[in-house]
């Protein structure tokens, strides 16, 4: 767990002119040097639409935290989702299969047949192929 004094010292690296507050560009900038790419004025302008509860045009220290906050906490529910997938995934093709379904849910005590398997598989199979991608078995997790 990252303590509140290392939230602090991140917030002051972000909020480079020290007014306790951190704008559209002092943000645009740290994420650059943070992710080693640039972010579009349109991403940070969603981003901080999303944190800033107060509307005033900055984030402040709670806000800032809290945005950081729920970041890890959706990087650790994606990363569990991968490793979920990984489960499913069984024959090396990056998809889940009808078999390898069958196979999965056998080893958790149900049995189905394949017949079974493909119509799970067909209520989330965007693109119609018959197996779901990582994005498809994501958003069945999320439903489910």
């Amino acid at each position: 767990m990252v303590s509140s004094a290392e939230f602090r010292r991140v917030f002051a690296a972000f909020d480079q002119d020290g007014d306790g507050k951190i704008s559209e560009a002092e943000l645009r900038l740290c994420m650059k040097a943070a992710l080693g790419g640039d972010m579009s004025a349109e991403e940070v302008q969603a981003l901080m639409a999303t944190a800033d509860t107060d509307g005033d045009g900055f984030l402040d220290e709670e806000e800032f935290v809290r945005l950081v906050e729920e970041a890890g906490t959706r990087e650790e529910e994606g990363d569990r989702c991968r490793e979920a997938f990984g489960m499913y995934e069984m024959q090396g093709r990056g998809c889940i299969t009808p078999l390898s379904l069958k196979l999965m849910m056998s080893r958790l005590g149900l049995h189905l047949d394949v017949d079974e398997c493909q119509a799970m598989i067909r209520r989330f199979d965007m693109n119609g192929d018959g197996v779901l991608t990582f994005d498809e078995f994501k958003t069945m997790m999320m439903m489910g």
